[in-house]
């Protein structure tokens, strides 16, 4: 009796694919613990929400993570271009820790200059930040088996060109990714992928690019197919009896044993044998445990506005900028607040002041302070009502200096070390209250 492949989930929809994924991080790794696979990948759609909950989860049961998303991309020369809805979807997974902050680097990017109905990257800057990554061709919606499936009428309507303009861009992407991109083939019982099955097989046998096999798994078992059925209808705002909404044809897209994608993949065991390959190559480690504190993107014109030399006046972010706009801040603003305390107390202030932006420089938080101080300001310019303080953050001199909270902390007795101890290293946290009206 031969012995069944190794196979590692590729494609797989977390519940941070909202109201698309429905796998509950928790029970999804003790289900791929009890089938006997070792490592598994979480491809969300557009983002990487999950990541850290994932990557813990599935360590903690003995699991490989393999952090990947699966991406929107267009094909237009601007990023932010609007002129078409039309994208495609495409699995990367990071490698190393250097994949892993492309692909972070890809997924903001996607959100705050790609964002148009969906996050989504293009060519340009998929090649500008390649490294690290494995690629995989992704589903019928993913470019190759779009062009390649000229039996769905609408694909023919939108411009799918069939065989060849999909080996060019299965081409393309092996020029970005070389080896580490691979044509993804599914077996769900699907017409159209019967239909680009043969195809995508002749492509890696012209082409050289190796197929690896996967199911798209959006649910935990097959019974769950209703309740994601539900969470699509949610997605859609349609009724679950609307005879006219999208619904899946068929029930597959749970997570499968390796003896169930044994028997689907049994004519090309090869590509079973490629999510082996690609689960060695990810062996990413995220460090945990340090928090980098954040820095200020605007500090350079911040410090412009206010005639302020910085020691690093090229560096666009820089923990020194920041510590040296951050006690301008504070000593301008401290002036402020000192108008109205009795002059005797002043050297109180000062003092107390200085002890606070020691701490708070020592523990590089600046930037921190300053990212705050900054979007405090901003909603007072724009006469949207901020509370004046509550929390830990009310004991500290610093934010009443900076003006974020309006609490003097000093007549109270008010304790700066609730809001930060370097005895106990935390981050910091500011609550702040912003009136529901035209707040975001």
């Amino acid at each position: 009796m031969s012995k069944t492949p190794q196979f590692t989930h590729l494609h797989l929809h977390t519940e941070y694919s909202l109201l698309d994924g429905a796998n509950k991080i928790k029970a999804l790794a003790k289900k791929v613990k009890a089938m006997g696979m070792t490592s598994v990948a979480m491809t969300d759609h557009g983002n990487m929400f999950g990541t850290i909950d994932f990557y813990n989860t599935m360590r903690k049961e003995g699991i490989k993570p393999i952090i990947g998303m699966e991406a929107y991309i267009h094909n237009e020369e601007e990023l932010g271009d609007k002129s078409t809805r039309q994208r495609f979807h495409l699995c990367l997974y990071a490698k190393n820790d250097v994949g892993y902050k492309n692909l972070m680097f890809l997924s903001s990017q996607a959100y705050m200059h790609g964002f148009y109905y969906y996050p989504r990257i293009n060519k340009k800057l998929l090649r500008e930040n390649s490294e690290g990554i494995v690629c995989s061709a992704a589903c019928l919606q993913g470019e190759i088996n779009w062009h390649l499936n000229t039996n769905n009428e609408r694909n023919v309507k939108n411009g799918a060109k069939g065989y060849d303009r999909a080996k060019e861009i299965a081409l393309e992407y092996k020029d970005i990714f070389g080896d580490d991109f691979y044509l993804e083939i599914m077996r769900h019982g699907i017409g159209d992928q019967l239909f680009v099955d043969d195809s995508i097989l002749k492509i890696s046998k012209e082409t050289g690019i190796r197929i690896v096999a996967t199911n798209d798994t959006h649910y935990l078992t097959q019974k769950d197919a209703d309740a994601h059925e539900a969470f699509m209808c949610i997605a859609m705002n349609k009724l679950y009896d609307d005879p006219n909404r999208l619904r899946h044809s068929v029930h597959e897209f749970y997570l499968k044993t390796p003896e169930q994608i044994a028997k689907l993949y049994a004519d090309i065991p090869e590509a079973i044998e490629a999510t082996q390959e690609i689960a060695d190559k990810c062996n990413l480690e995220i460090k945990l445990g340090d928090p980098t504190p954040p820095n200020f993107k605007f500090t350079r014109q911040k410090s412009e506005e206010a005639g302020i030399t910085l020691p690093e006046p090229d560096e666009e972010y820089s923990l020194e900028n920041d510590k040296v706009l951050f006690i301008h801040e504070c000593e301008e603003g401290l002036k402020k607040r000192l108008e109205i305390v009795a002059p005797e107390k002043h050297q109180e202030y000062r003092d107390r002041l200085q002890v606070e932006i020691d701490i708070i420089n020592n523990m590089k938080f600046p930037g921190y302070m300053l990212i705050v101080w900054d979007f405090v300001a901003y909603a007072k310019l724009q006469d949207i009502p901020v509370g004046p303080g509550r929390g830990s953050a009310a004991g500290s001199l610093v934010a009443f200096s900076m003006e974020i909270t309006d609490i003097d902390p000093m007549p109270y007795g008010l304790l700066f070390e609730r809001f930060l101890n370097p005895e106990r290293i935390s981050m910091p946290d500011i609550d702040m209250d912003f009136c529901q009206s035209r707040r975001g």
